[in-house]
């Protein structure tokens, strides 16, 4: 035990590493990099290369390379996108921005698949449960992994305080701020005054030794799987072609239930993508200066991942209905407050009011779909989830596109109008279930599909 433990804490802590950085940058994008949209569009170009990879390198490169190595150079892919914010161009974050969404797929899918052996590799010698050591070994994962977006939001925040190009925010620049903004940096005295670049420079700096050491950690001390060779084989054997995979994922909607389940996986995307490209932009930055950006999603990270916990935990008692109710009641308050509120320095307080509110919601979103999915297409799992994948994916794509293009309030009524259809589709969903099974009500199904199945953002 204590050697495989050692390797799901190496994992554990270069992941933890690894996005420290990139939750991190990902959070200031907008903000950070709003010339020209450039951010938000790397952002999107991301997510897209993310859902090509997807599809088609995981198998490939764990085949070649072996796990160990796939995430080594996996995570060397989001080295190159912080070193690409060194110096933020077209030229330099475009095409690093595919290489991170390129790198992202076969990480995620290497690290599952060296927890899962690994699992499987202990049990069989310790005599006990396969599935029980590898929920164990994910739970230790996610312990760990889950406080990177506090880390990497901290950091921006401590950093950017620091700044010496604080600003007093006139009122004529608040009123753009909000809803209603004017779509121009040349009205928004805080984005003039933003960081200088030393700060930049000092925050990049620690973003990149920061995945340096992720890469170092799992090279150096995590221990390629050679004992269990055979075993790896039978997992590689265990995935689908390219093409059989490519096939399985379009051929699954032809259940009607997933095409019902569209709306909700992307409003999915549409809602964290709102909060981390408009609401840090327009709300955030605007009026108080993008040194509060960090503060202000520590606030969402920490309540996500609590309601994470907690809503996994009680949703066997409540059902997922009830709970699926609860975060489309919160995101319509949210969405509602936000198009009335004008937000103003000497209300801080309401600046975290929403991303906790929105973290709630998130929480619920996100256990609750993965759940979703892994019950309702318990036989066609692979296809359903990576559907899930691509779904969620184009609504990132969406959410961060069109950032620059439209104004919030716009936005705002598109979150709600995807909203309002993504749970018209979803009673329809669980009004088939209902009526194809009326003696097993949904509710009392087993809603158990692993704690790996939230993973879903990068």
């Amino acid at each position: 035990m204590e050697r495989n433990l050692k390797n799901v804490l190496v994992i554990s802590f270069g992941f933890l590493l690894l996005f420290t950085a990139y939750g991190g940058l990902q959070s200031l994008q907008s903000s950070l990099n709003s010339e020209e949209g450039l951010g938000v569009a790397s952002l999107s170009v991301l997510y897209a290369a993310l859902i090509i990879s997807s599809m088609f390198l995981p198998p490939i490169l764990i085949k070649k390379l072996g796990c160990k190595w796939t995430i080594a150079g996996s995570m060397c892919c989001y080295i190159a996108f912080s070193l690409g914010n060194f110096y933020a161009s077209w030229y330099t974050l475009i095409p690093t921005s595919v290489i991170l969404g390129l790198g992202g797929a076969p990480l995620w899918s290497a690290k599952c698949t060296y927890l899962t052996i690994a699992g499987n590799s202990y049990a069989e010698k310790a005599g006990k449960n396969g599935k029980d050591i590898i929920n164990q070994y994910f739970g230790v994962f996610f312990l760990i992994f889950q406080s990177s977006g506090i880390w990497g939001n901290l950091i921006s925040s401590l950093i950017f305080s620091q700044s010496s190009n604080k600003v007093e925010i006139s009122e004529e620049s608040l009123a753009c701020c909000g809803a209603h903004d004017c779509m121009s940096e040349t009205t928004n005295a805080t984005a003039s005054a933003g960081p200088s670049e030393s700060l930049k420079y000092t925050l990049l700096g620690i973003y990149t030794a920061s995945g340096v050491l992720a890469v170092l950690l799992i090279v150096i001390f995590l221990d390629q799987i050679k004992s269990d060779q055979a075993e790896t084989e039978k997992e590689i054997q265990k995935t689908p072609s390219l093409w059989s995979t490519f096939l399985a994922t379009f051929q699954h909607l032809k259940d009607k239930r997933q095409c019902l389940l569209i709306p909700l996986t992307v409003y999915s995307g549409l809602e964290q993508g709102f909060l981390a490209g408009d609401y840090t932009k327009t709300y955030v930055t605007c009026a108080l200066g993008i040194h509060y950006v960090g503060y202000v999603m520590i606030c969402f990270s920490a309540v996500n991942s609590l309601c994470s916990l907690l809503f996994g935990k009680i949703s066997q008692f409540t059902g997922r209905k009830l709970l699926f109710a609860l975060a489309t009641v919160t995101n319509i308050a949210c969405i509602i407050a936000l198009l009335l509120w004008k937000p103003h320095p000497n209300q801080l307080v309401v600046f975290f009011i929403f991303p906790a509110l929105w973290g709630i919601s998130d929480a619920i979103w996100q256990t609750q779909t993965n759940g979703l999915y892994g019950v309702l297409f318990e036989k066609n799992k692979e296809a359903a989830f990576a559907n899930y994948r691509l779904w969620e994916s184009c609504g990132f794509v969406i959410a961060f596109g069109y950032s620059t293009t439209l104004q919030v309030y716009i936005k705002l009524y598109i979150l709600l109008a995807v909203l309002v259809l993504s749970m018209v589709t979803y009673g329809v969903v669980e009004y088939m279930e209902v009526k194809s099974s009326p003696g097993t009500p949904t509710a009392t199904k087993k809603e158990n599909v692993g704690p790996h199945t939230q993973e879903t953002t990068m």
